[in-house]
């Protein structure tokens, strides 16, 4: 029963090309399921995303370990109100220099050997953080943690898209953003336990366990196909692909369709043919689609979540909130993973948006218009100071804001947090795959560190109502960007969406 209801939805897979007499159609059915199950393929994605844990544990590292170093007896690690911003945020500047590099790392290395080569910095970082003896081992150990997250960014969902199966190509795309959460919820949970029995420093030493796991598994994994035979090693990428579909499997078809497409982007990307739609519509796409992701507010809510709270005098205590918000993320990401193959891509991007929405613009109104004794609005205090005060007596008018944020961050979570990485990989032609990527990466983290450094400000100036009705605004735009310029790729090849830019037929998405 389970194989006939499954049947049509192969046979349509199966049979993209061409159109095959009934028994080759059946046989290519069973030859469709076993590829898709088979356990190997999810090894590899397991191995990579392990970065990715990593990256989300380095991300919110400063979160439980900032309130240690403000009270740490030696004046040389103490941080003020002017350090810890800097010792938070420095982590989004390294992390653009890793996408900036990822873009000659990916296409000379290759997307295995990248995310390798990530476990270096981001070991190197964790041991400065563990033995830090003064400011500039703090700072300089965010930076190169920060670094190997943005060499991870752009080449995990890369490596992914490439050896995934077109039929679980979706979920196993959600799998770095989950990996990610995971990672942070690990985090706040031993920086809230840890702690109370070990010094902070053991935070960093904890973190190296994910680096390592990683490096060993991958070194057991194979390399992505499509980038061997960019390479010329045919023999290689005929392997890998056997080992990600199985033996006994019609893997070689796969692997002709694939060589076809390599063989007709076999030159590097110039710069006369960026002039080309099929090169920077993609690219575009995938650039503003990780601009309005960062414009929504994502990195400045999740960085500054407890003061937020503080501020507006949420019922139950920020530490507690902050991990239901967590929780909240990581079953909005599952959701996602789970749905995307199903639903597709744009109606998660549309409802994502629409809940981001609802949720900014809820959050502002409430701030403005309830009264200064209920919302937690106290005179000449800044967001980070009123992190420290008490919370006042409230009342369960309160909630709103907690549930405003988590409904915001399961709109997030379930669209726009881990749609845009996998369309990113999914769109990107091959021959500018690595570029185009780190490209990305780059415009994300840049913006993520200008939104971190100028959210605090605006809010002293203007009040916190504005940001969230800016973030407002911009998940708006996300819906029209959404509509106008996001193509559907469920269940397609990585071949079909790329002959779609290249030929503007909407025939092959269909």
């Amino acid at each position: 029963m389970e194989h006939r209801d499954r049947q049509p939805l192969v046979r349509k897979a199966s049979s993209s090309y061409h159109t095959f007499p009934e028994s080759t159609a059946r046989r290519l059915d069973k030859e469709y399921l076993r590829s898709l199950h088979n356990r190997r393929l999810y090894l590899a994605v397991f191995a990579a995303v392990l970065g990715n844990f990593s990256f989300g544990f380095a991300l919110v590292y400063p979160s439980p370990v900032i309130p240690a170093l403000e009270a740490h007896p030696s004046p040389a690690l103490r941080l003020d109100q002017h350090t810890a911003p800097w010792f938070g945020s420095v982590f989004t500047l390294g992390a653009a220099a890793g996408g900036l590099s990822t873009m000659l790392l990916n296409d000379c290395l290759g997307r295995k050997l990248s995310i390798m080569f990530s476990a270096v910095p981001s070991a190197l970082g964790y041991a400065l953080l563990a033995g830090a003896q003064g400011l500039w081992m703090l700072l300089l150990g965010r930076v190169l943690t920060g670094y190997a997250g943005g060499v991870t960014s752009a080449s995990i969902p890369v490596y992914i898209s490439e050896i995934s199966h077109p039929g679980v190509r979706g979920m196993l795309g959600a799998c770095p953003q989950i990996m990610a959460v995971l990672g942070s919820l690990v985090l706040y949970t031993l920086g809230k336990y840890l702690r109370l029995v070990l010094d902070w420093r053991w935070l960093a030493v904890a973190g190296e366990v994910p680096v390592l796991a990683m490096v060993l598994l991958l070194c057991f994994m194979p390399n992505s196909p499509r980038f061997l035979l960019s390479q010329g090693k045919e023999e290689e990428a005929l392997g890998s692909l056997c080992w990600l579909r199985g033996e006994d499997t019609d893997y070689a078809r796969e692997y002709e369709q694939i060589k076809d497409s390599v063989r007709k982007q076999s030159r590097r990307v110039s710069c006369a043919e960026l002039k080309d739609p099929f090169l920077y519509k993609p690219i575009l796409i995938a650039g503003g689609m990780r601009f309005l992701q960062q414009l929504s507010g994502v990195t400045c809510i999740l960085v500054y979540l407890q003061p937020i709270f503080k501020k507006t005098s949420v019922i139950l205590k920020a530490e507690y909130d902050a991990a239901l918000v967590g929780l909240v993320r990581l079953s909005a990401v599952a959701i996602a993973a789970v749905s995307m193959d199903k639903a597709g891509r744009k109606i998660l991007l549309f409802v994502s948006a629409g809940v981001m929405l609802a949720s900014n613009l809820t959050m502002g109104l409430y701030i403005y218009f309830v009264p200064a004794p209920h919302n937690g609005t106290v005179a000449n205090t800044t967001l980070v100071s009123s992190a420290n005060l008490p919370a006042e007596p409230t009342n369960y008018i309160t909630l709103i804001p907690l549930l405003a944020t988590m409904f915001f961050i399961m709109g997030y979570a379930m669209g726009w947090g881990p749609i845009t990485w996998l369309l990113m990989s999914e769109i990107l032609p091959l021959k500018a795959r690595g570029v185009a990527s780190g490209l990305c990466v780059v415009v994300s983290w840049l913006t993520a560190f200008t939104l971190t450094q100028f959210f605090l400000p605006a809010v002293n100036a203007f009040g916190l109502e504005v940001p969230f009705l800016f973030f407002a605004a911009i998940s708006a735009g996300n819906i029209l960007f959404t509509g106008c310029c996001v193509p559907e790729t469920k269940g397609r090849s990585l071949e079909q969406i790329e002959a779609f830019f290249r030929t503007g037929r909407r025939s092959f998405l269909r």
